[in-house]
């Protein structure tokens, strides 16, 4: 594991898997690693990899792909029986957006960025259910440590890592470093660099500021303030909140 920001862990099998650990949070107090994990899907892991998963005292996998993504691609866990499996589906409409465009042979950059866009909306507007039932898996410690992840990392997961990370308190610049990493520790399969048109890839395959900035501008636009948007749609009042950061957050 890395020492610097993000902490990232090296697997065989899968990419962009990080430690949410070591940023300032709330008081000046740090997040707590060791605890909470992202990544991408953890579909291809191998012998080696549940290795360093079980070395990380992993209990609890929160799948936020969807359905259909779920059971094309199984995590292979079953020889670590200690750890629980919660799907919390998010279905990527994205990707079968993109798939319409790419039909049309007429897709650009922008088309897709617009798409992410509104999936990113999506996220903080309809599927809050989602990211409320992973807070509560994450806020009882019996579950830790908890792993989340999508099929990338980067959008549903990356949404995610940066409401935890708000709700801690971590300052915005730290949250979007953690946010934008995924460029360089995510990488793509080959067969899905193959089948992507390059203008298409060049949006859909990375993450963008601009996304991230929407998303919680929407947030403020509609709550106020980050913290009415937990109580409302994540069900953290004030107690819960202090309650969760002194949990995370190193004393």
């Amino acid at each position: 594991m890395s020492d610097r920001l993000p902490r990232s862990i090296a697997l065989e099998g899968a990419t962009n898997v990080r430690d949410l650990g070591g940023y300032v949070g709330a008081g000046g107090r740090r997040v707590r690693s060791g605890v909470v994990f992202r990544s991408a899907s953890l579909a291809g892991m191998t012998p080696a990899d549940i290795v360093t998963l079980d070395s990380l005292g992993l209990r609890t996998v929160c799948d936020l792909r969807g359905v259909a993504e779920r059971s094309k691609r199984p995590a292979p866990l079953e020889s670590l029986p200690h750890v629980q499996v919660h799907s919390l589906p998010i279905e990527p409409r994205v990707g079968a957006s993109v798939r319409d465009l790419m039909a049309t042979e007429e897709a650009t950059g922008e088309d897709v960025m617009s798409l992410m866009r509104k999936a990113y909306l999506a996220y903080a507007r309809e599927f809050h259910f989602a990211y409320a039932q992973m807070f509560r898996m994450v806020a009882n410690a019996e579950n830790h440590a908890v792993l989340f992840h999508c099929s990338a990392g980067k959008d549903r997961t990356g949404f995610g890592a940066a409401l935890l990370l708000t709700s801690l308190g971590v300052a915005w610049e730290d949250v979007l470093a953690d946010y934008m990493a995924t460029n360089e520790l995510w990488q793509p399969d080959a067969e899905l660099l193959e089948r992507i048109p390059p203008p298409i890839a060049a949006v859909l395959l990375r993450v963008h500021e601009d996304l991230l900035t929407a998303a919680f501008d929407a947030i403020r636009e509609h709550y106020g303030m980050i913290d009415t948007y937990l109580e409302a749609r994540l069900g953290m009042g004030p107690r819960s909140l202090a309650a969760w950061r002194d949990l995370l957050l190193e004393s």
